[in-house]
């Protein structure tokens, strides 16, 4: 259809799509201002910290050692002759004066034998010379005897009085020749192998013991510390960093397993060996089921001392830098965050101990780390973590979990 002039109508749908078009741009312009303020603040990434606080830690040690038996013995004899019977079974358990072997005691016993006839000659030959001294002794003070003939039968009677005692000793050193014929075990504890055998002959003198006896509960554990670690340790007691520990002890065994009890240190050498410059600790444990033996190699860990200023961190909050030190974020002032290195020494479960770089009531960053940057600002909340191993401050809301949080 035309219009009235004859002029040809203009096209409706340019001017529907240029409308749409200005009211489209109006639209976006009004929610970019009501949002614009909102996505500053969805800029600064949400992070969960915990604050420090310093609590106790025990400074453990680990160190390699060897089991030795708490009592070793060796059954030799005391007197020479042919052994006629053994009474135990190697490897078996035996008791303090238990009987071992039993050497041939005719000689033995025999010599006893004259040793007591000898005593009994002894004493009937003092009693007769004593009747005689205390007869000469009046006639003497009546001088109807010479003083002479009075002091010989008194020196005489004497005489006969110390061969009774030489000839007592003799019969006892007899008698205990005779007791032992018999072996005897001197420790109670787990006897070995026998060296000698029935039909042997020994002699007191000989190179080879009878057999070995070993108490093996409990056991000994000698642990070689170096002499500059320990210096180290001494110097940290001295100048009061921390406080000494009660040294309990556990082991781990050559097959990686744990040893079931704990024993305690109770010594230390006063001297270091010039060979491997180590000191050795000695450590006791109880050892009811002979697990350990003598000669085993073991890893002893225990606490020496205490650090009651150190810091217990969860170990996803200790990043490194191009140089691999260990550190740190920090929530700072205005919440912006801050790198800073500390010392970590070692671990405790899934906590690092850290002896320097913090200080009480650091904000330390442990959750949505990734998307720090130092010195951009954060925005911070209590991490749903807890830091199990270290006291809770009064700052510190662990335990709370906030929705939306970065993990």
């Amino acid at each position: 259809m035309n219009s009235p002039a004859g002029r040809p109508r203009p096209a409706r749908p340019f001017l529907t799509i240029a409308t749409a078009a200005l009211l489209l741009a109006g639209c976006g312009t009004r929610d970019e201002a009501a949002t614009g303020g909102r996505r500053g603040q969805q800029g600064a990434p949400e992070i969960g910290y915990i604050v420090a606080q310093p609590t106790a830690v025990a400074i453990v040690t680990e160190l390699a050692g060897r089991t030795n038996a708490f009592q070793t013995s060796e059954v030799r004899p005391q007197v020479s002759g042919i052994i006629r019977k053994r009474f135990f079974v190697e490897g078996s358990y035996v008791r303090k004066g238990q009987p071992l072997y039993q050497i041939d005691p005719s000689l033995y016993r025999a010599a006893a034998n004259q040793a007591s006839a000898n005593l009994a000659s002894a004493e009937a030959q003092a009693e007769a010379a004593r009747i005689k001294a205390a007869r000469y002794k009046p006639l003497a003070d009546q001088q109807a005897l010479s003083a002479q003939d009075y002091t010989d039968a008194a020196a005489a009677s004497r005489a006969a009085g110390a061969a009774v005692n030489q000839n007592r000793a003799a019969l006892d050193t007899a008698r205990i020749n005779l007791k032992f014929t018999t072996v005897p075990a001197p420790i109670s504890g787990k006897v070995g192998r026998s060296m000698f055998t029935e039909g042997a002959l020994v002699t007191t003198n000989q190179a080879d013991p009878l057999a070995t006896i070993t108490a093996l509960d409990p056991i000994y554990v000698d642990i070689q510390q170096s002499s500059s670690d320990l210096l180290r340790l001494r110097r940290a007691l001295t100048n009061g960093g921390v406080t000494p520990a009660s040294a309990e002890v556990r082991l781990k065994l050559e097959d990686g397993s744990d040893y079931g009890f704990a024993g305690r240190v109770e010594f230390a050498e006063a001297m270091v060996d010039t060979a491997t410059g180590t000191v050795t600790l000695r450590a006791r444990f109880p050892n009811p089921q002979q697990l350990l033996l003598p000669g085993m190699f073991v890893r002893a860990s225990f606490a020496q001392a205490t650090d009651p200023n150190a810091f217990l961190i969860p170990q996803q909050a200790v990043t490194r830098d191009a140089r691999g030190n260990a550190q740190v974020y920090l929530v700072g002032p205005g919440n912006k965050a801050v790198v800073r290195p500390v010392t970590v020494t070692r671990t405790i479960g899934a906590n690092g101990v850290v002896t320097a770089g913090l200080k009480p009531g650091d904000k330390i960053v442990t959750e949505g780390i990734g998307k720090v940057k130092p010195g951009e600002p954060v925005k911070p909340v209590a991490a749903g973590s807890p830091q199990s191993l270290a006291p809770r401050g009064k700052d510190d809301k662990r335990g709370e979990t906030k929705s939306g949080k970065a993990g």
